[in-house]
């Protein structure tokens, strides 16, 4: 009997902590296995460098669905989440440009540089927040499955039509556009100043294997502002003590709803029979039975590494295989022996308090994705910088700080079949410590220590294939009813019993927690526990 639950969650992630609060809410005995000794996930804090935590992979929360952080009630089990107040670019010419949370403060820094951009950027801001408004009723519904063509799939299609003709006709024409436009015809749309588009491009590239030029980044730009922290939607901020905050938050409801974790172990295979799940095979020998398994694991990592050949359809199989995941980024984690000082930037201001980069222009941009798609990382970068130590004091000692940068472009393979191990991750470590040296001449002297991740490092670790931050590219052809795999995209799969709860299903990934909450609806539903969504 120790080794049999009403339910199986595969992963420790956000996505499956998040799937397994609901299921054992309702009263399944459910259980969550992970490989790594720890939780989280991406989501995680650990000290790999004694007196500073690093949130080593993911690093900042905006996308976190505020639905869910009320039902399960995550503030009371510790979730703290600290916007901050500003950003920046610098600039070659030794001038920087200040994103201010504050929208007086920005429209006076974008008047600074450009002042037909000013009123440019209300009107950019309106269109982006209308955009915000289409698509975040979106996040909590199971999409419809135009494969199948059930009543309550043509219902949700209706629902779905209903909210793009009720935009009107423009809104709709620039709304379609929109979806299939690149981040750089976009804001070409609205503004001239370079620097301050490609302060803005930044967030239609992370983590995607494409460039500011590719149709299709428009929407990644907008996947990065639908969040919200405090009822400010696009603000982000830092969750207290590293993003493990979230997921140490979520295991503490899990366990409170009397949920079990086991850490240290991860899965062989899923064990099925005559087409229906039984239970899993870990890779210590154990065995577990349970007539529902949730698999938080990306699409691929699920069906081609942990199920046996022979089980699935050739045609499902092949459909697996062309779901895109592409990794294209890498992150450097810094322990610093103080605050880096940065000449160009006024004493004490708040700019620091955000994301710093140091990209100039869109066409630069698009010069290290050139180099990503010939196998090489970008020798100058594009990076999102944070010092969260000076909003969380407790990352690191009273005068200590720690850093966090998120890199592209570094792809999973390496031209001429070159390995990360070794000079090569160094290497590209070093093209980004000396870019940012070039705006903070003491910064090199300050590192105590580094963390730095290729995306085979990020695979290898979290299980990410390739390192994809997303579980899957958020191209326009991979959302909604086709992510990850049309006719499955309501978290189910061919096997009865086994579904999908990671960020390869619907609405995608960051650390929201849409899926897993979507995904423990329809299981509850399937297990007549439930209502689903209309």
């Amino acid at each position: 009997m120790a080794n049999q639950y009403d339910a199986i969650v595969v992963g420790a992630g956000h996505n499956g902590l998040t799937a397994g609060c609901y299921l054992a809410r309702a009263g399944l005995k459910t259980l969550i296995v992970e490989k790594n000794d720890w939780i989280g996930g991406a989501a995680v804090s650990r000290e790999l460098h004694p007196g500073w935590t690093y949130s080593n992979c993911s690093y900042v929360c905006s996308l976190l669905r505020p639905e869910v952080a009320r039902d399960l009630d995550l503030g009371r089990h510790g979730l703290q989440v600290t916007p901050y107040e500003g950003g920046l670019s610098f600039m070659e010419n030794g001038d920087y440009f200040g994103y201010y949370a504050d929208h007086d403060a920005l429209r006076r820094e974008i008047k600074r540089h450009s002042p037909r951009d000013a009123d440019a950027y209300d009107r950019f801001s309106r269109f982006v927040l209308q955009q915000c408004r289409f698509i975040r009723p979106l996040l909590l519904r199971s999409p419809p499955d135009p494969v199948r063509m059930r009543p309550r799939d043509i219902q949700e299609l209706l629902y779905l039509l209903k909210r793009f003709h009720d935009m009107g006709p423009r809104q709709m024409a620039d709304t379609l556009r929109f979806y299939t436009a690149s981040v750089a015809d976009f804001l070409d749309e609205f503004f001239e100043c370079e620097i301050l588009k490609a302060h803005l491009a930044g967030s239609g590239i992370i983590g995607t294997g494409l460039g500011v030029y590719s149709p299709g980044t428009a929407y990644v730009l907008l996947h990065h502002y639908m969040g919200e922290v405090d009822g400010s939607i696009g603000a982000w901020g830092f969750s207290r003590g590293g993003m493990g905050g979230v997921s140490q938050s979520l295991a503490s409801a899990f366990k409170e709803a009397g949920g079990e974790i086991r850490a240290g172990n991860g899965i062989e295979k899923f064990l099925c029979r005559e087409g229906n799940v039984v239970g899993v095979a870990l890779d210590n020998g154990d065995e577990i039975t349970a007539k529902t398994v949730v698999s938080n694991m990306d699409v691929r990592r699920t069906f081609l590494d942990h199920v046996e050949d022979g089980t699935l359809s050739d045609d499902f199989v092949k459909a697996v295989k062309r779901f895109k995941i592409r990794g294209s980024s890498a992150k450097l984690n810094i322990a610093l022996d103080g605050m880096p000082e940065f000449p160009a930037l006024p004493k004490g201001t708040i700019l620091t308090q955000g994301d710093m980069h140091a990209s100039q222009s869109l066409d630069e941009l698009e010069q290290a994705y050139d180099e990503w798609k010939a196998g090489r990382w970008s020798t100058d970068p594009y990076f999102d910088m944070l010092i969260p130590s000076l909003i969380d004091p407790t990352l690191a000692a009273p005068g200590k700080h720690m850093m966090t940068v998120f890199v592209q472009y570094a792809p999973y393979e390496l031209a001429n079949g070159e390995s990360w191990d070794g000079p090569n991750r160094d290497a590209m470590a070093e093209s980004v410590i000396s870019k940012i040296a070039k705006y903070s001449p003491n910064f090199r002297d300050l590192i105590v220590h580094k963390e730095v991740r290729s995306p085979w490092d990020i695979e290898r670790e979290v299980g990410l294939t390739e390192g994809n931050i997303f579980q899957g590219e958020l191209t326009f052809d991979q959302l909604l009813f086709n992510r990850p795999v049309p006719g499955y995209a309501q978290y189910r799969s061919p096997i009865k019993g086994l579904y999908m709860c990671g960020s390869s299903t619907h609405p995608g990934g960051g650390v929201m927690a849409a899926p897993g909450a979507n995904a423990a609806r329809e299981i509850l539903s399937d297990l007549g526990r439930g209502q689903r969504a209309a």
